[in-house]
C-alpha cells in the first residue's frame, strides 16, 4: 500500500505539552472507582520513513566502542600500582580517530536524503506554435526557470515538438504527485519527466496555483521503488539556517547547491510586474535557470520550500546571490494536502 505525503513538524512548546498534561490529569481526577479504565489509544500510525543512522553516527558509534574495548583491553592488562586508564585518556583517542577521519558534510547527507525524490521535468510545444520576436529572439520568460523556446528557422510539421523549458520537480506522494512551478509547464503540449533510476514518463497539469507560481502535477508511470519527499514545517526556520537547493540549473544536474536562509516573508515582484509573491524564503544557495520547481531542503533532507525565483536587475536573469522559495505550507497546500 502506497504511503500517503509525508510531513514533519516543529517539536511542540513546552507550554502546549504543560496544557496536555494538565487536561490529562483533570480527566484521571474526576474518574471513580467504578469508572471504566480508559480505552489505551492505539499509537497513531505514521507515514515517515525510519530514519537510518547517518554515516557521522555510525563513525561516532564505532569510535565510542572501540574506545570502551580499549579501555577493557588495558584494565585487563594492567597490574598492580600501573595506572589506570582515565576518562582524559578515552577523550585523547576519540579526538585522535575523528582528526584522522573525513567525515561526511551536512550537504552531502541532505542531497543523499533528497535525491530519490527529485525529477527533472521537461515541457514541449508544438513548433508551429512558436512565433518568433520581432528580434529574432523568443521572448524571455517571467522568470527564471524554463529556458524560452526555439523558434523554427522554417514553417514545420504540424507534429514537431520543440522544447519549451527544463525545470525540477519533487514527489510528494509516492503514487506519482510531482511539485514543480507553475512558470516551468505553462503552455507546454507535452510535459515530460525522468526520474532518478532513469525512467522517463509522460505527466499532466493536476492543479495550478498562479499566485504563488507551483503546478501540481502526476506522472502516468511511475518507480516501483519510488520514495516521496519529507516535508518539514517552516516555522522554527530562522535566518542563517543552512539549506541545500537541489535541480537541473541550465539542464545539468541533478545539481546541489549549499547556503542559508538569508531572510523570510520577502516579496517579490517578476522583472514584467506581472505579479508579486509574498511571504517567500530568501536563500543564497546558487540557483539558475532550470533550479525552479526544486526543492530547497534542511541538513535532514526534509523540504521547507519549492525553489521559484531568482533577483538579478539586469537582461541576464542568472544568479547573484539572492533567490526565494515558495514555503512548503503554500506548496502542499496547492496539491490539496495542507500539511502542519
Amino acid at each position: 500500500m502506497r504511503r500517503q505525503a509525508l510531513y514533519s513538524s516543529s517539536r511542540p512548546s513546552a507550554p502546549a505539552q504543560a496544557q496536555a498534561g494538565a487536561a490529562a490529569d483533570r480527566s484521571g481526577a474526576g474518574s471513580g472507582p467504578s469508572a471504566e479504565p480508559p480505552e489505551t489509544p492505539r499509537p497513531p500510525s505514521s507515514t515517515k520513513r525510519l530514519r537510518k543512522p547517518s554515516p557521522t553516527e555510525w563513525l561516532w558509534l564505532m569510535v565510542l566502542l572501540l574506545a570502551g574495548l580499549l579501555a577493557w583491553n588495558l584494565s585487563l592488562q594492567l597490574g598492580p600500582g600501573q595506572r589506570r586508564l582515565t576518562q582524559e585518556d578515552i577523550d585523547a583517542a576519540v579526538l585522535k580517530t575523528l582528526s584522522t577521519q573525513n567525515l561526511p558534510s551536512e550537504y552531502a547527507k541532505a542531497y543523499d536524503n533528497i535525491r530519490p525524490s527529485v525529477v527533472r521535468v521537461v515541457g514541449y510545444v508544438r513548433a508551429d506554435r512558436i512565433k518568433p520576436h520581432p528580434g529574432g529572439k523568443p521572448a524571455a520568460g517571467s522568470t527564471p526557470g524554463a529556458k524560452p523556446p526555439k523558434a523554427a528557422a522554417s514553417a514545420p510539421a504540424s507534429n514537431e515538438e520543440v522544447e519549451l523549458g527544463v525545470g525540477t520537480g519533487v514527489v510528494i506522494v509516492d503514487k506519482g504527485i510531482i511539485l514543480t512551478n507553475l512558470h516551468v509547464v505553462a503552455g507546454a503540449d507535452r510535459i515530460e519527466v525522468t526520474f532518478q533510476d532513469g525512467l522517463v514518463a509522460s505527466a499532466y497539469v493536476r492543479s495550478v496555483q498562479a499566485e504563488n507560481d507551483l503546478a501540481v502535477l502526476q506522472a502516468d508511470k511511475i518507480p516501483d521503488d519510488l520514495i516521496a519527499a519529507t516535508m518539514r514545517s517552516t516555522r522554527d526556520l530562522a535566518p542563517g539556517d543552512k539549506v541545500l537547493a537541489v535541480g537541473f540549473p541550465f539542464g545539468i544536474g541533478p545539481s546541489a547547491s549549499g547556503g542559508v536562509v538569508s531572510g523570510l516573508g520577502r516579496v517579490f515582484r517578476s522583472p514584467e510586474g506581472q505579479q508579486d509573491m509574498r511571504n517567500l524564503i530568501q536563500f543564497d544557495a546558487a540557483a539558475n535557470p532550470g533550479n525552479s520547481g526544486g526543492p530547497l531542503v534542511t541538513m535532514d533532507g526534509e523540504v521547507v520550500g519549492i525553489v521559484t525565483a531568482i533577483l538579478n536587475p539586469t537582461s541576464a536573469r542568472t544568479f547573484l546571490g539572492i533567490g526565494f522559495a515558495v514555503p512548503i505550507e503554500s506548496a502542499a497546500s496547492a496539491a490539496g494536502m495542507p500539511p502542519f
